[in-house]
């Protein structure tokens, strides 16, 4: 039997066109390529390595290869400045981003080039922070002693000191790039942890920053982790509420809460096995559902509204003893997100950036809430191993800039919520904008109409532009009253 939930990333914490070649100012050498992620069709583009030194202090050290992808636009004369992905995380891969949702981007490159550069200890730039986790290790239940066991022995893997794997250094590869193909400008998106690194880049760079488009935003200032309990209970609070007032959810769900009550009673008191077929392979296997594992799937189902429609009805079936669609859900979500970041790299942003600004004690109401405190006891427990890394002497300070930035959230995000957002503009950001979309959970971008909202704003560089009457008629993804899908 093999459990759900690995990692405190669960609970803490995207045919062929005709290829050109890049400008011809650009020092890396563009081939074509096709970008790769299983599930997902290819995209075709122009791939290349960029060089850097592994500690920019010391140019003649080790040096790392970055992963470079260029999708060219959809005109034979593209603006000179292209959009530039940066994923979150972290420990996610702009490529991937771009694969999975690359329809959220397609309104900009109809006259702009997308780049992807896959940021160092992520994706295709994982070589020399890769290590093995034991097929039992089970992060938010292992003892000190066991983490602190199984980090030493992860970081005697690595090939590279995952101390140079920070937002500060990610930040001067970004300008690397930007360097070596000779652009002047650019366009910068960002989302989720991306914003962090964007809003770094922004600070240091922001003569080199045409527009920009932060999507799920985490405050410079902010540390992640000791509120995540909080903002994922909001977010689950207000899905209840938005079930009691839809139509046909109230009644089908009336003892939503007290079912969801319920079920964390029983998985405080023991794991709960379940026999799934395995959703690649097909085969019958023995899977456990723990408490951990309970937790991280009603989260990462929290932070889409399509994912949050599935909710009250997963909720429901559990309830009354049908713990299969709550274990493949499990199996999904928390396979996906383990699949898709850079453990090492995600603890060596934690352990630097935030971990050691968290308060000395958490907060004592956080017991309550149905994420509790394990998953933050679990990332202090790996920053007592983990070295903290590079991080700039003003990089906790408010960006301040008067570039132009559009913000995107949603309503009920459960890790970034608006007001996330409300906190940069007014501590520095003289010409942004604010976008909220209703009812909606992380990350905005690919949702209704919001990628003509965006092609808006980077066409005309102007907060203003953008006319968001379409996105206040985009309505959440009705709940599922059965497995038959919503009432029709």
């Amino acid at each position: 039997m093999r459990p759900l939930c690995r990692s405190a990333v669960a609970v803490v914490a995207l045919v062929p066109i005709a290829l050109r070649p890049g400008p011809a100012a650009a020092e890396l050498d563009e081939t074509p390529c096709r970008l790769l992620q299983t599930s997902l069709p290819a995209a075709y583009g122009r791939c290349a390595t960029l060089e850097v030194p592994l500690d920019y202090d010391r140019p003649e050290g080790p040096s790392l290869e970055l992963f470079f992808a260029r999708v060219p636009a959809l005109t034979a004369n593209p603006a000179p400045d292209p959009l530039v992905l940066i994923n979150g995380g972290p420990g996610g891969s702009a490529v991937d981003l771009y694969l999975q949702m690359r329809n959220a981007f397609e309104p900009i490159r109809r006259g702009r080039d997308i780049l992807l550069l896959d940021q160092r200890g992520t994706g295709r730039s994982l070589a020399g922070l890769e290590c093995e986790l034991p097929e039992d290790f089970e992060l938010v239940t292992a003892s000190e002693d066991e983490i602190r066991a199984t980090v030493d022995a992860c970081i005697a893997e690595f090939d590279h000191d995952p101390r140079h794997f920070t937002t500060s250094v990610a930040v001067r590869d970004l300008e690397a790039l930007r360097e070596a193909l000779g652009i002047e400008q650019w366009n910068v998106y960002g989302v989720s942890y991306g914003t962090r690194v964007a809003q770094h880049y922004l600070r240091r760079h922001g003569d080199r920053v045409r527009t920009m488009i932060l999507d799920g935003i985490v405050p410079a200032e902010l540390a992640l982790g000791p509120d995540v309990a909080a903002d994922a209970q909001s977010a689950l609070d207000a899905i209840f509420a938005r079930c009691v007032e839809a139509e046909g959810c109230g009644e089908r769900f009336a003892s939503l809460r007290d079912q969801f009550a319920e079920l964390r009673e029983r998985f405080a008191g023991g794991s709960i096995e379940v026999i799934l077929n395995d959703p690649v392979t097909g085969e019958p296997e023995s899977v456990e559902i723990d408490e951990s594992s309970f937790q991280a799937v009603v989260r990462l189902m929290s932070y889409s509204d399509a994912t949050a429609a599935l909710l009250p009805l997963v909720i429901g079936e559990a309830h009354a003893g049908n713990y299969l669609p709550l274990a493949a859900q499990a199996e999904l979500q928390i396979r996906a997100l383990t699949e898709s970041l850079g453990f090492a790299m995600h603890n060596s942003v934690v352990c630097t950036e935030d971990a050691p600004f968290f308060p000395a004690e958490n907060d004592p109401g956080a017991a309550a809430l149905y994420l509790g405190t394990a998953a933050v006891d679990a990332l202090r427990a790996i920053c007592d191993s983990w070295p903290a890394g590079v991080i700039d002497e003003d990089f906790k300070q408010p960006v301040k800039s008067d570039r132009p930035v559009l913000l995107l959230s949603g309503e009920n995000d459960p890790v970034t919520p608006p007001a996330y957002a409300g906190m940069i503009v007014e501590s520095g950001l003289g010409n942004a904008r604010h976008i909220v979309g209703e009812s909606q959970g992380h990350g905005l971008a690919g949702v209704g109409c919001v990628p003509q909202l965006m092609r808006e704003f980077v066409e005309s560089a102007d907060p203003s532009a953008p006319d968001t009457a379409c996105l206040e008629r985009e309505p959440p993804m009705p709940f599922f009253l059965s497995f038959q899908g919503p009432k029709p």
